[in-house]
């Protein structure tokens, strides 16, 4: 089984003419550089390895184009958020999280770290069929072909200091000893077509002596993601509560190693910087949210000139979008700094791939023999990217000009459409899945997910 590429990009260099072999795993067992094409080949274009989104809340999605008029800040847009998942059920968030990641695949995404919290009822009760969300969230990725990491999320104060808000009761599982029977429950129960990742929310969200409780709860090899200083209030929350900045908090709890991802990390202190390089962690960018909601640019160069790795994700999907993930975080740099060149175009690719797998906990990603076969079919000489040096395509590419995607070797959507693993019947097109979710969830009867 094989593909053979025109062009591939490998490690940020335009290879021509290769041969990519994989095993029935879906994993690479060969690649031929200067190859010529074999009738039993596959024959593709410009490929670049599959991307890895390492930060989505898909059920965000459902505010895509509706909180612009509003004005304010991240915090009132939280409310609408919060209206949002209020109305989510299992059935309703089977149909959204399917639409939505069906939007990432088509988009070159072929991995995804759905950071979940949304685990109950709106008054927090349990749904009656244990992990039902999480269930859901699990076979959606599954129908849809994508790979899913499930960052299953703790969730106990509406802030420091401060008991769930009835807008924030679906979140939490009362304890950090409840929600860890829950994790390891669901981590029986979930199947391995999903990879059972955690998340603890934010210091604003989890006390201290919590933080050390969950990292001490968890098995060792699970990746940990936690959102850190999106914003500057919760610095400043955190300073008067505990003479300490949100990483330094993470760091006394022992939160901090390899496996960690900080997400967002917008507004770090010089110290801040150093403490995650020494700890190995990895911080995840989310350029496109950070601008939609006023968070701010962050130290992404100085971070990596201090030897942490960089990923991307697309957080509240207000676009989703790998290369205009990879264009924001190097525009952001442009506009602070006043130089261009801040990420080269292999730096932005590999922040997209190898760092987001990475990230996920799925392994390195460069397409080396033993990687996953993950690919996307770039077109090179679409009105966007015509002229470009396939090496330069994250500078020039969008999702529009994504062909096909491969994921685990299997072609799993060509040209905008899905193509559905065998047995599975819903729509090719992603349009139409989101149509339909977001009918239901803007109507009357299923609860309207605002009021506007």
């Amino acid at each position: 089984m094989s593909y053979w590429c025109s062009t591939v990009v490998i490690d940020g260099v335009a290879e021509p003419s290769v041969r990519i072999e994989f095993g029935s795993d879906g994993r690479i067992t060969a690649i031929q550089r200067a190859a010529a094409p074999a009738d039993e080949d596959v024959r593709l274009g410009t490929v670049v390895p599959g991307m890895g989104n390492a930060h989505s809340h898909a059920f965000h999605r459902v505010l895509r184009g509706r909180t612009h008029s509003d004005g304010g800040d991240f915090w009132r847009w939280r409310e609408s958020m919060y209206r949002a998942a209020s109305v989510l059920d299992p059935t309703r968030y089977l149909a959204l999280a399917r639409a939505v990641f069906a939007e990432m695949l088509v988009s070159g995404w072929t991995a995804v770290g759905e950071f979940h919290y949304v685990h109950h009822q709106p008054d927090g009760t349990p749904w009656a069929e244990p992990h039902a969300m999480e269930l859901a969230i699990s076979r959606a990725a599954a129908e849809v072909g994508i790979r899913l990491v499930l960052l299953d999320t703790l969730y106990l104060a509406g802030g420091i200091g401060q008991q769930l808000a009835p807008d924030q009761r679906a979140f939490g599982d009362g304890t950090t000893a409840a929600w860890l029977d829950r994790w390891h429950s669901l981590r029986e129960t979930i199947g391995d077509r999903t990879t059972l990742g955690a998340a603890i929310h934010s210091v604003r969200a989890v006390p201290p002596e919590d933080i050390r409780l969950a990292v001490l709860g968890l098995p060792d090899d699970v990746p940990l993601h936690v959102h850190v200083s999106e914003q500057p209030r919760e610095n400043r929350d955190s300073l008067a509560a505990y003479g300490r900045t949100p990483v330094g908090v993470l760091a006394d709890a022992g939160a901090l190693s390899p496996r960690t991802s900080l997400v967002h990390a917008t507004h770090l202190t010089a110290e801040d910087r150093a403490i995650v390089a020494e700890s190995g962690a990895t911080v995840v960018f989310c350029p496109t949210t950070e601008a939609d909601l006023g968070d701010g640019i962050g130290p992404a160069r100085a971070l990596a000139d201090a030897g942490t790795p960089i990923a991307l994700g697309s957080d509240q999907n207000a676009v989703i979008d790998p290369f205009l993930e990879m264009r924001g975080l190097e525009a952001g740099e442009r506009l602070a700094s006043g130089s261009r060149g801040r990420f080269d175009p292999a730096r932005l690719l590999a922040a997209a791939s190898t760092t987001g797998y990475a990230s996920l906990g799925l392994g390195d990603h460069r397409l080396a023999v033993g990687d996953p076969c993950d690919l996307v079919e770039v077109a090179a000489t679409s009105l966007r990217t015509v002229g470009s040096r396939p090496a330069q395509l994250p500078m020039t590419a969008t999702a529009s000009d994504v062909e096909r995607v491969i994921v685990g070797g299997r072609l799993a959507a060509d040209r905008g459409r899905l193509v559905p693993a065998e047995g599975i019947t819903f729509g090719r097109r992603p349009e139409n899945l989101l149509l339909a979710a977001l009918t239901e969830l803007f109507s009357p009867e299923g609860g309207s997910v605002d009021d506007r």
